[in-house]
């Protein structure tokens, strides 16, 4: 999915784990198809997943992961995906990588989600419980900072999609987002990432967060995310309401989904067509929302 990435095999992992994790060498080792931008992914037997990153930009995530994961998980409403082991560089691959529990789920999407309301609540807890938590010493987070620091590049790909997308549109939900009142209270965690393929599913009902590359703590905006990439529109308002978010929060929150679809498409447009579908839909539902 990048010019610049490390390229990773099953032989590569299994190389690590043996030297490594010997009690876990033996176990079958089948590659995950994702579309996930960040990390490649490994089943390791029918319980354990081996991430490693695949480029170089997601390589602080493990340290991260690691180090706060657990700490957090025991204080959230929903199974997250707490690392079992950190592995060292080696065999050819030159970053730290993770072990990790796999997690039983299916993604879901906005047409498929069995009851979009008790979604919106689940997400809902999850987060106002995430934000709960004492977020003193918590990593500071890239997206939990003020959206103007985004204006650059949201632009860019405005001009990028020209002619793909509904361009005045575009500037007018982001200029929306870049007007309302900035966060203004003590930072919490957020997740920041919440996107179809970060949630899992069972039997239609959210079970799992995974993917907490994004982690930190700032201004919680980015989690709103999720209302427009994930949530159909008839259960929006109760997910705000049950979060309690003001007019502001909301508009950062809807600059957020506008901004990581925009910038998502030109770049993943050939490489990952999971994921520009899931941003396509996701910036029509911004758009038809801001009419």
């Amino acid at each position: 999915m990048h010019v610049d990435e490390v390229e990773t095999n099953v032989a590569l992992v299994g190389r690590l784990l043996a030297a490594q994790f010997p009690r876990w060498a033996d176990l079958p080792i089948q590659p995950v198809s994702s579309s996930g931008t960040d990390n490649a992914l490994y089943r390791l037997g029918d319980e354990m997943l081996v991430r490693l990153p695949r480029i170089h930009w997601a390589v602080g995530n493990v340290e991260k992961e690691y180090q706060w994961l657990p700490r957090l998980a025991p204080h959230l409403p929903l199974t997250i995906s707490v690392p079992l082991a950190k592995g060292e560089p080696g065999a050819g691959y030159p970053w730290p990588w993770t072990v990790y529990p796999w997690l039983a789920g299916e993604h879901s999407t906005i047409d498929r989600i069995a009851d979009p309301q008790q979604a919106a609540l689940d997400l809902a807890g999850f987060i106002t419980a995430l934000q709960q938590i004492d977020a003193t010493d918590g990593p500071p987070g890239g997206r939990g900072k003020p959206l103007v620091l985004r204006d650059e590049e949201t632009r860019q790909a405005i001009a990028a999609l020209h002619g793909m997308i509904d361009s005045e549109a575009a500037v007018a939900v982001w200029e929306t987002a870049l007007q309302a009142a900035e966060w203004d209270r003590a930072p919490v965690w957020f997740h920041g990432d919440l996107l179809p393929g970060n949630l899992l599913f069972q039997q239609g009902r959210l079970c799992a967060i995974i993917d907490f590359g994004t982690l930190g703590v700032g201004d919680p905006a980015c989690d709103l995310m999720v209302a427009w990439n994930t949530l159909p529109a008839e259960s929006r308002s109760v997910f705000r309401a049950a979060l309690g978010v003001d007019g502001a929060t909301w508009a950062r929150g809807r600059g957020w989904a506008l901004w990581q679809a925009l910038v998502f498409i030109p770049y993943y447009l050939h490489t990952n067509p999971v994921g520009v579908g899931y941003a396509r839909r996701t910036l029509a539902e911004v758009l038809a929302d801001h009419q």
